[in-house]
């Protein structure tokens, strides 16, 4: 399954543009490598996701086409959620 369609059919983002876009930008990583939308996931892979200040990384349990939201969250194990820490230094 396409990287952006797991995405979106698990539902850690909703929309498949959106997630194609945020691959795109070089926030998603698949196995601690940078991603594009259209790479293969399979069951085990690890993904980490940039949103925002906050990194997000998930282990792959199912792949399914469609799923239905109370299903959704069993496509994958959260394994770590962390903030990215700021830089509050001024850069000029």
């Amino acid at each position: 399954m396409r990287l952006d369609k797991f995405l979106k059919v698990s539902r850690l983002i909703k929309r498949r543009t959106v997630a194609k876009d945020v691959s795109e930008q070089g926030r998603v990583e698949l196995n601690g490598r940078e991603a594009k939308p259209s790479t293969t996931v399979k069951v085990g892979d690890e993904i980490t996701v940039q949103f925002g200040q906050k990194l997000v990384t998930v282990r792959v349990e199912r792949l399914q086409e469609t799923t239905k939201k109370e299903e959704a969250a069993g496509m994958y194990t959260l394994l770590k959620e962390e903030a990215i820490p700021r830089d509050n230094g001024l850069n000029w």
